[in-house]
């Protein structure tokens, strides 16, 4: 039996773990066996434990349990309302989906905890947190998880040799408001937390020093980042989380969100992922950074030194397949009616399936450097689902390269977006509703990511829009209500 660790041991193994690829499943690389962590954790003076899962837009969805459950909830799991899937980002149950609702009475689905991703929070007296992988009655993964789903296309993944590599970024607002102010304020008139445009600004960083210290302790929460800056626009910060395997960044990149919440609203600030605020400002990027490692993770394999442009064959097949498969999976990178207004021409966000070499008006923007060479994923925006946006881009990605499809487009020279204005290109969905119908054509999405799931983000997105269309909006009001 392993004996008693002190926290400051523990944290070591931890980070070391965070730091490495995640397995997506079973013994961590490091041993924390459900077993270990039901010893270790009667050392942790907190009495409760915090879980949490990701619904499908995104929101970790959780609880606190009492210490004394956690050795069964770890080894046989527990119940959770299906609602999580069965209701959106506002709590308005769906009316036209088939997994839950008031056709079935809303019960429990089962979840069982990942030992892999304990932490402790610092910010909340270093309470242990576990994030939940959702099952069916059978004991197999529910299709429509987003956590499932994207261990589903890393597994395809590495059958077919390749282990896949994952970066995110994230940038979003920050504002001097809190829940009270917002609705209040009845959403409007915001006070951001600085004012102007100061991109990449040290006196800001500075000025706001406080808060720019906070968000490093997400470093004791398994969530090391490479760099952290402001971003034009204002109270907008950028940041770069590191390098992993895609599980292991798609857990980062979920909890930073939720972790960056947390952590603004004990400095007085509303942390906003909303992809697009202001319809005069920049928007929210999501930006994924990714590779294929051989399994042993000793070698990039989207480098052929022997190229001129040094990309191997395998990278340009993933690319031709993302490029293809765009338009059809933009739903999953852009989930929300709004991140279509961030997706406009102009505003350092892509609007066509279009790529090349270091140029950031692409969907795709190829990043060389020896071991660094990556694809630089730029649709994706702040308020993307990470576990959705990883999985689909991977699955197009690994799609074009079993199937070898060529990269017939040429590397954009100069600006996509005038490519498109002289009809060299096609644009990209403009709605969430056009782009949502494209998706629901799409035999390739479900033959890649499962019928169930397809059909039910599906459902998810009609829904969405359905809300929206129905509902009166400011702009309505202020255009028509004096004068027509």
């Amino acid at each position: 039996m392993l004996g008693k660790l002190n926290n400051r041991i523990l944290l070591s193994k931890f980070q070391r773990h965070f730091s490495s690829i995640n397995s997506g499943g079973g013994k961590s690389p490091i041993g924390l066996t459900s077993e270990y962590l039901v010893s270790e954790l009667k050392n942790n003076e907190s009495p409760v434990i915090k879980v949490a899962g990701s619904d499908i837009d995104g929101i970790l969805r959780g609880k606190y349990i009492e210490k004394d459950k956690f050795e069964s909830a770890c080894k046989g799991g527990f119940g959770f309302c299906s609602v999580v899937f069965g209701w959106d980002s506002s709590d308005v149950t769906y009316d036209n989906v088939t997994f839950t609702g008031n056709h079935t009475g809303y019960p429990d689905v089962n979840v069982k905890l990942d030992p892999n991703t304990y932490r402790t929070i610092p910010w909340e007296s270093k309470i242990p947190f576990f994030l939940l992988d959702f099952y069916k009655d059978d004991g197999k993964p529910l299709p429509i998880c987003p956590r499932q789903l994207l261990k589903k296309v890393i597994d395809q993944c590495r059958d077919a040799g390749f282990e896949p590599m994952m970066g995110m970024e994230f940038e979003w607002y920050n504002y001097l408001e809190d829940n009270h102010s917002l609705h209040a304020k009845k959403f409007q008139d915001l006070d951001p937390m600085s004012r102007g445009m100061f991109g990449y600004s040290t006196l800001r960083t500075s000025q706001y020093q406080s808060f720019n210290k906070a968000l490093w302790d997400v470093w004791k929460f398994g969530i090391p980042l490479e760099g952290l800056h402001t971003e034009t626009g204002p109270g907008v910060f950028e940041v770069a989380i590191k390098f992993s395997g895609a599980l292991e960044a798609a857990d980062r990149a979920t909890l930073f969100k939720s972790a960056c919440k947390e952590i603004a609203h004990r400095q007085g600030i509303m942390a906003s992922f909303m992809a697009k605020p202001n319809v005069n400002l920049p928007g929210c990027s999501g930006h994924m950074h990714q590779n294929f490692n051989s399994l042993d993770g000793k070698k990039n394999l989207f480098i052929n030194e022997k190229h001129p442009n040094e990309m191997s064959d395998t990278f340009k097949h993933f690319l031709a397949g993302q490029l293809m498969l765009l338009p059809e999976f933009l739903p999953f990178y852009a989930p929300t009616i709004n991140s279509y207004k961030r997706l406009v021409d102009g505003y350092w966000a892509p609007t066509t399936p279009t790529w090349s070499y270091d140029n950031r008006t692409v969907s795709i923007r190829v990043i060389r450097g020896g071991k660094a060479m990556r694809s630089e994923f730029r649709v994706t925006g702040s308020d993307v689902n990470p576990y959705i946006a990883i999985a689909a881009s991977f699955a197009a990605g690994l799609y074009g390269v079993l199937n070898k499809i060529p990269l017939k487009d040429q590397p954009i020279q100069g600006n996509s977006y005038d490519y498109y204005k002289k009809g060299q290109v096609s644009r990209l969905p403009r709605t969430l509703n056009e782009s949502t119908e494209a998706l629901a054509k799409s035999k390739v999405a479900k033959e890649l990511l499962g019928e169930d799931f397809v059909n039910h983000f599906v459902s998810t997105r009609r829904w969405e829009y359905r809300q929206f269309n129905n509902a009166v909006h400011p702009w309505e009001i202020e255009r028509y209500l004096e004068i027509i």
